[in-house]
């Protein structure tokens, strides 16, 4: 039985929709398909049926008896698809969205940061950050490394927003490039984003935030990475000011600094001077 509490459980009904009976628009086919893939579980078995045999009833009970980390790893995969599905989201969306996502890292047993940990984020010296040393970087790196030099001096400017945009580019094409050196590796994590046939979606589909997760799930970049990349993670979204107006995103100084420790510690985890 899981540990999701009622107030916790509100939050995925309202982003699921479930008030209707049904659970975005899965129909009873894709439902099962989703459940066989990411839980190895037949949802329409006689063991989800007592709470009544629509969708939402059968998620209803499949919280209410499996434990907590397939539980998490259930809904985690249910929020990838919402927010497939829901390319603008309202700002109720957003919060809701980041809600469900703390709590499927409390489920997961990934408890949420202290407070004041970003401190001790920010205190880790990475000594000097070289994107030579990533070999599947490529070609690429004279493009990252004068992005880079921009984005360093965009801080060094106070301008938070164009670190943030810098940042999550220069870590996209990072991640993106290792994935297409690894294609198996990131093809066959259990996170790969799939999608409505179930297929692993093609690298460019991918978001920064599934490429984050992955290559936290195969070992790349170290959980910290994962734990303070939120500004990171939608940073396409920002690039538009009705996105940004709606998410209320208004970045200062100290969320531009994050973004970039959080991107020179990943840059120090692939060029393989942070350890395994």
């Amino acid at each position: 039985m899981s540990t999701l509490k009622v107030l916790e459980r509100e939050c995925f009904e309202e982003l699921f929709g479930m008030g209707s009976g049904y659970v975005m628009d899965f129909s009873n086919r894709t439902f099962n398909e989703f459940f066989q893939e990411i839980a190895r579980i037949n949802i329409y078995s006689d063991k989800y049926a007592a709470n009544g045999d629509s969708k939402a009833k059968r998620l209803r009970a499949f919280v209410e008896l499996e434990a907590d980390t397939l539980v998490g790893k259930v809904l985690s995969e249910l929020l990838e698809y919402w927010h497939y599905k829901t390319p603008h989201p309202s700002t109720r969306e957003t919060t809701l969205l980041r809600r469900a996502r703390q709590i499927v890292e409390r489920l997961l047993g990934h408890p949420a940061p202290p407070q004041d940990s970003s401190k001790a984020f920010l205190k880790q010296d990475f000594g000097p950050i070289s994107l030579q040393k990533i070999s599947s970087a490529g070609p690429l790196v004279p493009i990252l490394e004068s992005r880079l030099d921009e984005a360093i001096r965009c801080f060094n400017a106070d301008s938070p927003l164009a670190v943030i945009f810098h940042c999550g580019s220069i870590l996209e094409g990072l991640l993106l490039a290792l994935a297409c050196a690894n294609p198996q590796q990131f093809n066959q994590a259990p996170n790969s984003p799939k999608n409505k046939a179930n297929n692993v979606k093609q690298f460019h589909e991918w978001t920064l935030a599934q490429f984050i997760d992955v290559a936290c799930e195969l070992g790349y970049l170290k959980l910290d990475i994962k734990k303070f990349s939120h500004a990171l993670r939608d940073f396409r979204n920002y690039i538009h000011p009705y996105e940004q107006m709606s998410a209320r995103f208004n970045p200062d100084k100290h969320t531009a600094e994050i973004c970039l420790q959080v991107l020179k510690a990943a840059i120090a985890s692939l060029s393989g001077k942070r350890g395994s």
